[in-house]
């Protein structure tokens, strides 16, 4: 619920307001640039610099036509291949000595008579007789004073599949064109506008710009077409404005305003530059330009011509130019493909879904490891796919939603996880250690208070004569502080060795392991904890002597086997606990402890699970009430090894049950009489039940004789 939430509210919110976090996009897309650093460009466009050299040696900008045209006429016998203005020349030149005459009032005539020199017909002359292509600049806001001019471009514009009455493309409403004569002679021109975005960076370039209902190509696009010996330029459109432009085999794709996002490859200098003065005065390599498209252009601070990018805060406005035309001939884009949206929606979803599912099942320490690697990986794929395969992935609602799920989890924590924990603790606090109660906290999540099936180590404990002590204790209050006193040690060994108290039965304790925890060697724990018990007993015994107060004598019953565990009463009051026929008997091995003359009996379901060394004796081979299976009974003495007296006793003990089970009952009461009359027996009542037992079945002389024992009363 909290992740469709989370995926709904932040996937509208990507839909309607996708704008906003564009600064935080672009900061963090410009850091990836810094990132990846510098790459090679395809050695096809060179840089002419009108550099501060140039211009020291030239003359200040602008120059006269003249020595432009001295440099166009020097770059195209060298084999350009063809060449491009990032500059304009929007007024006659003022040097020529043809204008300087006719600023003088010398008539036309006269300045025709004597060849003075026109610079402005020199340039065109050799525009006439060269591959170039000058640049225009359009003005994209109202103004008293603009020019209202249209360039002429003899490129065919076709738009596909544009919506009638629609208007994607960016708006001029003006231009600032070359002189008529310039203008007419050059064989076609583009417009060099780079427009920076909101903070003033540049990083995506228009291809295209309308003016009087008329498409206009860039200069970088309009260098590619004559290139290419191309008519025609292709702007396809889908329902949310350009697709792509396409010029001969080049498809360019762009966002929907037409304007290409620029893969930069670097720094100011990527690309070659060579001095305009070193091409004037014709210093320089023929191979170095030869068959290249040469950008006119400044570097020099003076010229104003500078421009913030991904990469520095001060770069050449006519590399800007460089790095668009080299994007298109290595086909090496970045873009926002038509499917972005339904990727950046599918990656909210899942990081969303995932990332809050993680969370609600990790412990809190490792909720800043997750949140910092998963935004870590997230990056890292976006950084990825957007210079391997040049897709723009939407950055900041991936980061938003890892933020989000990781609020989410917190909140989980402290409303869902906390509370339930401490109703864990408050359930759990008197009858867990604090080992299982960790081990609880930790598998919160696993299903381990559901009602299921589990195997246990069922444990009941009862003082014998417990009534003839509380009349002899008369007062309430000394009865139980004196049954507190035996409770507290008793119920600390349980949890000490793992186990979990379920109740307290008047002065009886019933007990079991492996629920709700899972525990290892469950059995042995149960025997452990039961064995330390009586020793523990011994001496409190001795206090109570001490303070002639009544002693105590208990029994202990464990049984192993399946039960049902779990969460289990009414909806204003429950409790964990466990039932089934386990716990049945287990309540009957206990109670048979006075019967047998023993403190400790187990089942053989709870001996086959034992792993450790204990001392046994073998008690009786039963039936209880309520069950027809017949079950062996074992009483443990202690853990390791029998001393020596013990061992003796037990080995001709059960010398003497293995005569009684077959049968043999003459022997066996021999050995039951012997034992029976012995200084050092370990057990007051089993050997008068065997030697009651052997006189019966020797009197009765049944040939169909039934040594399986069954006790009917609880």
């Amino acid at each position: 619920i909290i992740s469709t939430l989370l995926s709904f509210t932040l996937s509208f919110i990507y839909l309607h307001y996708s704008k906003l976090p564009d600064s935080f996009d672009n900061s963090i897309r410009d850091l990836f640039f810094k990132i990846r650093g510098e790459i090679p460009n395809t050695n096809k466009v060179i840089i002419i610099d009108i550099d501060d050299k140039s211009i020291k040696y030239l003359g200040q900008w602008p120059w006269s036509r003249n020595i432009i045209a001295t440099i166009i006429q020097n770059l195209t016998n060298s084999g350009i291949g063809i060449i491009g203005f990032d500059v304009v020349f929007a007024e006659k030149d003022s040097s020529s000595p043809h204008n300087i005459l006719e600023k003088l009032n010398i008539s036309k005539e006269n300045i025709k008579n004597k060849n003075i020199e026109n610079y402005d017909l020199i340039l065109s002359k050799v525009l006439t007789q060269s591959p170039t292509i000058l640049g225009y600049q359009f003005e994209l806001e109202d103004g008293v004073d603009i020019s209202k001019n249209e360039p002429k471009v003899p490129a065919i514009i076709i738009e596909k599949n544009k919506q009638i009455g629609s208007k994607y493309l960016i708006q001029a409403k003006g231009s600032i064109l070359n002189t008529e004569t310039l203008q007419n002679n050059a064989y076609s021109s583009g417009f060099f506008n780079n427009l920076p975005d909101d903070s003033g960076i540049i990083r995506s370039v228009p291809l295209i710009i309308e003016y009087n209902n008329t498409i206009f190509p860039s200069l970088a696009l309009e260098l590619l077409r004559v290139a290419s010996q191309s008519q025609k330029i292709y702007i396809n459109y889908n329902e949310e404005g350009v697709n792509n432009i396409q010029v001969s085999d080049f498809i360019i794709p762009t966002d929907r305003h037409g304007r290409l996002l620029v893969n930069f490859r670097g720094k100011e200098q990527n690309f070659q530059y060579v001095s305009a003065l070193d091409i004037y005065n014709k210093s320089f390599k023929t191979e170095d330009i030869e068959g290249k498209i040469a950008l006119i252009g400044t570097s020099a601070a003076g010229l104003l011509d500078l421009r913030a990018t991904p990469f520095e805060s001060i770069y050449p406005g006519v590399e800007v130019h460089a790095n668009v035309i080299d994007n298109i001939l290595a086909n090496d884009y970045i873009y926002k493909a038509s499917f972005a949206d339904g990727v950046n929606i599918a990656i909210i979803f899942f990081l969303s879904f995932f990332l809050i599912f993680i969370f609600i099942k990790t412990a809190f320490i490792l909720y800043l490891p997750i949140y910092a690697f998963s935004s870590y990986i997230t990056m890292y794929i976006i950084y990825k796919v957007l210079f391997t395969y040049g897709l723009v992935i939407n950055i900041f609602f991936p980061i938003i939603t890892i933020t989000l799920s990781l609020i989410c989890g917190l909140l989980y924590i402290y409303f869902f996880k906390i509370k339930q924990e401490e109703a864990i603790k408050k359930k759990f606090a008197s009858k867990v250690s604090q080992n299982v109660m960790d081990n609880l906290l930790k598998n919160v999540d696993n299903n381990e208070f559901q009602a299921m099936e589990k195997e246990i180590t069922i444990f009941f404990s009862d003082i014998r004569s417990f009534t003839n002590i509380s009349e002899k204790m008369g007062d309430a209050k000394k009865l139980i502080s004196y049954l507190n006193n035996y409770m507290e040690p008793m119920s600390n060994i349980i949890t000490k060795y793992e186990g979990t108290i379920d109740k307290y039965i008047g002065d009886a304790i019933m007990a079991y392991w492996n629920a709700p925890a899972s525990i290892n060697n469950h059995a042995d724990k149960a025997v452990q904890a039961s064995l330390e018990q009586l020793s523990s007993l011994k001496k409190l015994n001795e206090q109570l002597k001490v303070n002639h107060m009544p002693l105590i004598d208990i029994g202990i019953g464990l049984n192993t086997g399946v039960a049902v565990v779990g969460e289990m009463g009414s909806l204003q009051r429950s409790d964990y606990t466990v039932i089934g026929d386990t716990i049945n008997l287990g309540s009957r091995l206990e109670s048979l402890c006075k019967y047998y003359g023993s403190t400790l009996n187990i089942s053989n379901f709870t001996k086959n699970k034992l792993k450790d060394e204990y001392v046994f004796r073998y008690l009786d081979l039963v039936t209880v009430k309520g069950k027809e299976e017949a079950i062996e009974i074992w009483q443990v003495h202690s853990s390791g090894k029998a001393n020596n007296e013990l061992q003796k006793e037990l080995d001709l003990y059960h010398k003497a049950i293995n005569l009684y089970k077959k049968a043999d009952f003459k022997e066996a009461l021999i050995i039951f009489y012997n034992l029976d009359n012995s200084l050092q027996k370990t057990n007051t009542n089993i050997y008068k039940i065997y030697i009651n037992r052997c006189k019966e079945l020797i009197k009765s002389n049944n040939k169909d004789i039934n040594i399986i024992y069954s006790h009917e009363s609880k």
